[in-house]
This record gives structure tokens, C-alpha cells and sequence, in this order.
């Protein structure tokens, strides 16, 4: 993306009533995540695809709704509100929670309106860069849940791990709480201390989490026994993973690495042209990453791009239950094309794509607007990619810091 693209989006964030013309980028929202040291709802994003698609998506489906809504019974209710609630009111907190309605009415839990701070703390969030304890977040059978912590983050050195639901936030019941909420609640001030009520199988802990500032480079490599080069990917964003994941790609090539393993556990996704561009590091720009329909209509047929330096180097794909998205979206192209075999567990199953909009009066809204299908025209929602060598990850195995998963894969490389 562009600083110019950039400085267009981050400031704007909600509104219904009105959505701008103009798309911004696309995201393959992943699952409903929040990087909580603390992000917003990191997981998801992809790249913009112009007024082309704009014009494709408007209307879609929904074109025989009414061009504008009668707000009659709404302002009814503002009008009750305002003459009996005994409390101070905030004109803009309710033009927000209606907004914030709105959308959470289409029953999609991708689609989502941010206010200007929210939308800008989602963005920093997927480029890495924030203050909190560095673990990301989601809803798994409305249980608040850590999905996967920041190598060397404070959650990670507090003990935190995947999986933990987190019943109490410093005493507070997170149960009817939504991601935002959680975010809100758990991020804070770097050196002040959060107590986490935590429960792991069938033990409960509270754990004391300092906070801290979080930069988490979204690549990590090197190279493990028998020459295999391993290739760590934590997210899908526009700053550092193709620049960081490319110069891997040469160095292992220059190396001459006997193989590859491309490790995406616990990744929540971002942009769909990231991931484009990762799969290119082994797949030719003729081959196809993900399609993206509306309906039974095919949108865009989206292409690798890039090098393929990669290509012909037997390669493995680590996934779980976590790797959600854009992660998703290159197993599945890597996987059909037959440049990869997966190994782990089965995917979270976010088969759909978001855009981001401006919202006339401030504001942006992410909607869904697609669903994506990987090269064999499989669309996963729900359901998932399995892998070709399914491996658990144990609660033993954690605590005696193994990984049979990636252990699987050096044997198989080898």
C-alpha cells in the first residue's frame, strides 16, 4: 500500500448511514482477533482492488433493499432516551453505538464499524507496532481467548499461552465482553500491570501481566538441523513481511537449503496481497492464489506475484486451529498447486474477505463484501483446510517445550 493510500485511510472510521464511493484496502478478515497488546482486530486485512471492485460489490446482493432507511422509530427511540434518562448522554457515543448497531445487525461477525481512534489502533496493530502484553485474541465458543502470544512478549514471559480462556479481567467478568471490549480493558500505560483470571484445562490461574511496548517483526527465520531453512510468519501486513520474508526466501536459496518450512500456526491473516505475494515466493504469477466470488459471481481471480525463489524447494506448511485468513489463503494455494504438504492441525475456517470504507461524518466501516475460494474452488468457511499429516500439539508437549509438529516436518524434509 501507499503512504499516500495509507494517510487516506487511517484517519476515519464510522458512520452507516453514508459510506463513501471511494474502497480502501481489502482485507481476508480472519478470525475475530485482537492483537491484545493490545490491537483492535488484527487478522484480516488485504490489499485494495480500486473503483473496479467498488463498482462490482455496490448494491450486490442487497440492491432490492431501499436506498435510504426510514429513521423515524430510531429517532423515536433518541427522543424517549434523551427525555428520561437519568444520566449525561453523549451525542456522538449514541450516533456511534447506532452505527456500531447497524452493522452488527447483518449478523456477519467480520463486518464492523470503527471509530477514528479504533480504526487507527487497528492498523498499528496489524503493522506491529503497540503498547500492552503482546497476545492476540478471540472469541472460541464465546469464551474470551488467547489465540497465540508475541515471541518474547510479556504475556509470553508472564506464561501465557494459546488456548487459556480468560474468565477475569483485574476482577471484571469477561463474558459479555466483545473483543473491544477485552482490548480496551487488558491494554494500557507500558509498566502498569494487568491481572489476568485465567483457565487452562481444568485449572484456574491469575497471572500479573506488565505491560509493555510491543514491536513485533512479522518474519522470523533460520535455519535448523539438516540444513532446512524455517520460515516463521506471525501475520500478513503492507510493511515489513514480503520485504522480510523475500530476503529469507534468497538467503535460504543462496544456502542451498535442503527444504522449507513455513511456519503459520497461529497466524490470524491480513492482507490478501500479502499473501499473494507470499505464495509467489513459489508459485509463478500464471497461478492462481484465491477467487473471490459474490454469490455464484466470480469478482477477481486473484494472481501470485513476485519472484517465485522458492520454487521446486520441497516445502512445509505448520498450521492449527489458529491459522485463520490470509494464512488460510496461502496453505490452501500452496497446497492445490502442490508446492507444499501441510502438517498440524485443521485451520479456523474464514472463508470471506473485507474492505475498508470511509464513513461520511467520520468513521470507517469494514464490510464484507466476498467469499474467497482457493485454486480448486474450495471455500472454507467454518470448516477449514486439513492438513495432509495431521500432528496435536499436547498440553504435556508445551509444558516440556516440544514441538512434534515442526519435529514432523524436519522429518519429512529430511
Amino acid at each position: 500500500m501507499s503512504e499516500q493510500e495509507r494517510k487516506d485511510k487511517a484517519p476515519a472510521r464510522h458512520a452507516v448511514a453514508g459510506v463513501a464511493d471511494k474502497p480502501k484496502r481489502q482485507l481476508s478478515l480472519g478470525v475475530v482477533l485482537a492483537v491484545v497488546a493490545l490491537t483492535a482486530a488484527v487478522s484480516f486485512i488485504a490489499g485494495a482492488r480500486g473503483n473496479e471492485l467498488a463498482n462490482l460489490v455496490r448494491g450486490g446482493q442487497n440492491a432490492d433493499l431501499p436506498a435510504k432507511l426510514d429513521y423515524s422509530e430510531l429517532d423515536a427511540v433518541y427522543s424517549t432516551l434523551r427525555n428520561n434518562y437519568d444520566g449525561q448522554l453523549s451525542t456522538q457515543e449514541l450516533l456511534d453505538g447506532a452505527k456500531k448497531g447497524l452493522v452488527e445487525a447483518s449478523g456477519d461477525p467480520y463486518s464492523e464499524y470503527f471509530t477514528d481512534t479504533e480504526a487507527n489502533q487497528f492498523f498499528s496493530d496489524l503493522d506491529g507496532e503497540f503498547s500492552g502484553i503482546g497476545a492476540e485474541l478471540g472469541i472460541k465458543e464465546d469464551i474470551l481467548t488467547i489465540i497465540s502470544t508475541i515471541d518474547g512478549s510479556p504475556a509470553q514471559k508472564a506464561g501465557l499461552r494459546a488456548g487459556d480462556a480468560i474468565g477475569l479481567v483485574n476482577e471484571e467478568d469477561t463474558s459479555s465482553w466483545s473483543i473491544d471490549e477485552a482490548v480496551s480493558n487488558i491494554r494500557g500505560e507500558k509498566g502498569t500491570t494487568v491481572k489476568l483470571t485465567i483457565r487452562r484445562g481444568d485449572e484456574v490461574k491469575e497471572i500479573n501481566v506488565v505491560r509493555d511496548d510491543i514491536v513485533n517483526p512479522s518474519v522470523r527465520q533460520e535455519i535448523l538441523d539438516g540444513n532446512i531453512g524455517y520460515l516463521r510468519l506471525s501475520r500478513f501486513n503492507d510493511t515489513d513481511t514480503l520485504r522480510l520474508s523475500e530476503a529469507a526466501a534468497r538467503d535460504f536459496k543462496q544456502r542451498g537449503v535442503k527444504g522449507v518450512i513455513l511456519d503459520m500456526r497461529g497466524n490470524g491473516g491480513g492482507y490478501v496481497t500479502a499473501a499473494q505475494e507470499i505464495a509467489g515466493l513459489w508459485l509463478d504469477s500464471s497461478k492462481t492464489v484465491v477467487e473471490e466470488r459474490q454469490g455464484s459471481k466470480v469478482i477477481e481471480n486473484l494472481k501470485a506475484t513476485g519472484d517465485p525463489v522458492l520454487k521446486g524447494v520441497p516445502t512445509i506448511v505448520l498450521v492449527d486451529n489458529y491459522s485463520a485468513s490470509a494464512s488460510e489463503i496461502v496453505a490452501g494455494a500452496l497446497k492445490d498447486h502442490g508446492a507444499a504438504r501441510l502438517v498440524g492441525e485443521q485451520t479456523y475456517g474464514k472463508g470471506s474477505v473485507q474492505t475498508i470504507k470511509d464513513v461520511i461524518g467520520g468513521g470507517q466501516l469494514k464490510v464484507t463484501v466476498a467469499k474467497w475460494y482457493t485454486p480448486n474452488g474450495k471455500n472454507i468457511d467454518g470448516e477449514g483446510i486439513a492438513p495432509d499429516v495431521e500432528v496435536s500439539l499436547s498440553e504435556e508437549d508445551f509444558e516440556a517445550d516440544r514441538d512434534p509438529q515442526r519435529d514432523r516436518a524436519l522429518e519429512l524434509l529430511k
